[in-house]
């Protein structure tokens, strides 16, 4: 399911939403590390495994990219693509803050207001149903197979759910956004592997650059894992 709400944020001004932060699991912190130039993580037992975003990358079609650099340039893309991801590191960071109740006024830059104000949607449309809040920045593995780190776990309406954070230059179409599915899933398997819990909701909270606020959610948990499962085996079929 997607919802959508068009909205301009005029100010920054926000009411407090109540959030419960409640680390309720064991949550610590994996190692990043580059093998092969892609991200990895060290798990406790001293494997590294490579991060769900590495599993998707190096099994997606990447036509329709290839297409895109192509047509408006290697170097305009480039620029794009970095700018984007900007964006998204400071929106994260504000957002992150904002759940750990710590202050968040952003710099002076027309990235940092840009940032702040996206997080401001997302805060005011989708954690406003967020009552209680486990762990932010959430590092996840699953044993010798994968890992990850989550935005967010905690209670959405009413139900434990994984969470994560988008930004996007413009509003998404579902069959756009399959991976964003793969990687909720994927956390939240991680997730009851680790913690013995049975996890099977996951939202993605989409603000774009024009303060248009969008969110999926998981509407078949069992389909979705057996394509990230299908996934998984892709990839370690491909780099064995």
């Amino acid at each position: 399911m997607c919802i959508i709400i068009h909205m301009k944020i005029p100010e920054d001004v926000l009411v407090d939403k109540g959030i419960t932060y409640n680390q309720k699991y064991p949550y610590n912190e994996l190692a990043r590390v580059t093998k092969n130039h892609k991200r990895h993580y060290e798990t406790p037992d001293g494997r590294q495994v490579p991060s769900v975003t590495t599993v998707l990358s190096a099994t997606k079609d990447m036509t329709h990219l290839h297409a895109w650099r192509k047509r408006i340039g290697v170097e305009k893309a480039q620029q794009i693509t970095t700018e984007s991801a900007n964006i998204g590191t400071v929106m994260h960071r504000s957002l992150e803050k904002h759940v750990k109740g710590e202050d968040r006024t952003p710099g002076s830059n027309l990235i940092q207001q840009k940032a702040h104000k996206m997080a401001n949607v997302i805060i005011d449309n989708g954690l406003n149903n967020v009552s209680e809040v486990w762990g932010s920045e959430v590092s996840l593995y699953y044993p010798e197979l994968y890992a990850g780190t989550t935005d967010l776990v905690g209670v959405y309406k009413g139900e434990p759910a994984i969470m994560d954070f988008k930004q996007a230059r413009r509003l998404k179409k579902k069959e756009w956004v399959e991976d964003y599915y793969l990687q909720l899933v994927a956390y939240a398997e991680a997730h009851n592997k680790m913690y013995d819990t049975q996890i099977r909701t996951g939202r993605i909270f989409i603000c774009t650059q024009a303060n248009e606020y969008q969110t999926f959610d998981i509407d078949n948990y069992d389909h979705w894992v057996g394509q990230w499962y299908a996934k998984l085996e892709q990839y370690y079929k491909k780099i064995l």
